[in-house]
């Protein structure tokens, strides 16, 4: 039942997402596909940190992965003849296949390590793979791979613009990777996340094997990874190193953070900002009468400090992050406009035996009301 209830969110909260691509313009759409293309790593990464306890600094260099495998394949798809959406879905399977492998050996040679030890390892592969990428000949060095031009299908191409068709098709590939990431929370695995996320013993001792869920958890969160980088080189139609650094892996760690750590939520938000926030300091940094040295020195910078700055007032005011802030906010509104239950306010004012300020309970040295035997009263030690 909560399978089908997620599935059937999952359509209408698609249709609306396309629904709403109508409305804006060729520049917004194209910020909805980025927003989409960055949400699905967003998505892998807060399941990862949030479910499974385990850090990762290094989901740019997974979606490098996914976005190199993307455009081989699709480069290979095309000297082959194929096109169109057969090129599209298998250049995308090979994306999430070449990032889940790479998940899979980061997997197993975390397994073992925990907290900062991790993130080394993570970090040390989003160094590594940018410099490989740029030292091979076959990747094109830092000019990366460029693919075939994917234009709007012949039947739309009178009614919607290219950006349009690529918000619509990375709005896609998201809501499949929120989807089964969701259904992977609330199944079995999630729990036995959550289990090795609390207390790795307790949950051997329960029949769980820790290390199983840890390469299950990394290698789930680089799939979706893999489909973001799939999705990000479709619309940038490229990929090269420059793209996928280690300050692009920080920004989606803080994302995740300022959204909501452990929400699907609060990674749709983190990326929104990964998106509008650089957009938005560009726009005040053009309107603002400022020297072009100034405005060449905060460009990318400025972005970068907002970011950390709103990081730290969400943790001191709202560790749950935005998602979190929302969600008790829903709840304060709510428990505002309950009305109190029936009889709980006449309970409160009746008086009981020991509301008799005349009685024993109202005197001092008293421990409760007077006990009788035959008639007489029989006070208790206390009351001499």
């Amino acid at each position: 039942m909560n399978a089908r209830r997620t599935l059937l969110l999952a359509l209408g909260g698609l249709v609306l997402a396309i629904g709403l691509t109508f409305l804006l313009d060729p520049y917004r759409n194209y910020q909805l596909a980025l927003a989409a293309a960055y949400l699905c790593a967003t998505a892998g990464l807060t399941v990862l940190v949030g479910l499974s306890g385990q850090l990762s600094l290094g989901h740019a260099a997974l979606m490098a992965a996914g976005g190199y495998g993307y455009a081989l394949t699709s480069q290979a798809l095309t000297s082959a003849g194929v096109n169109g959406v057969p090129r599209f879905l298998a250049a995308t399977a090979a994306a999430a296949v070449a990032a889940g492998v790479l998940g899979l050996l980061l997997g197993l040679a975390g397994a073992r390590l925990h907290g900062p030890y991790l993130a080394g390892l993570t970090l040390t592969l989003v160094v590594a793979v940018p410099a490989v990428a740029a030292s091979v000949g076959a990747l094109q060095g830092d000019r990366g791979v460029r693919i075939q031009f994917e234009g709007v299908p012949g039947p739309l191409k009178a009614l919607i613009a290219l950006e349009q068709w690529q918000a619509w098709v990375a709005l896609a590939v998201a809501a499949v990777a929120v989807t089964g990431l969701a259904l992977v929370r609330d199944g079995r695995t999630g729990l036995r996340m959550r289990a090795v996320r609390d207390d790795e013993v307790a949950a051997a001792l329960a029949g769980i094997a820790p290390a199983r869920v840890k390469v299950l958890a990394f290698v789930v969160s680089s799939v979706t990874a893999g489909l973001g980088g799939a999705v990000l080189t479709f619309v940038t139609q490229s990929v090269s190193p420059g793209a996928y650094t280690v300050s692009l892996s920080l920004l989606l760690l803080v994302a995740v953070v300022v959204g909501g750590l452990g929400s699907l939520l609060g990674a749709a938000l983190g990326a929104v900002l990964l998106v509008l926030l650089p957009w938005l300091v560009g726009t005040l940094t053009d309107v603002l009468p400022l020297p072009s040295q100034v405005t060449q020195r905060l460009d990318g910078t400025l972005a970068l400090l907002i970011f950390g700055l709103l990081l730290i007032v969400l943790v001191a005011g709202a560790p749950g992050g935005l998602a979190g802030a929302l969600t008790a906010a829903r709840a304060r509104r709510r428990a505002r406009g309950r009305p109190p239950a029936p009889g709980r306010t006449a309970a409160r004012l009746a008086p009981t035996a020991g509301d008799d300020p005349t009685g024993p309970a109202a005197r001092p040295g008293s421990v409760g009301p007077t006990a009788t035997r035959s008639g007489e009263p029989v006070r208790t030690p206390t009351e001499g």
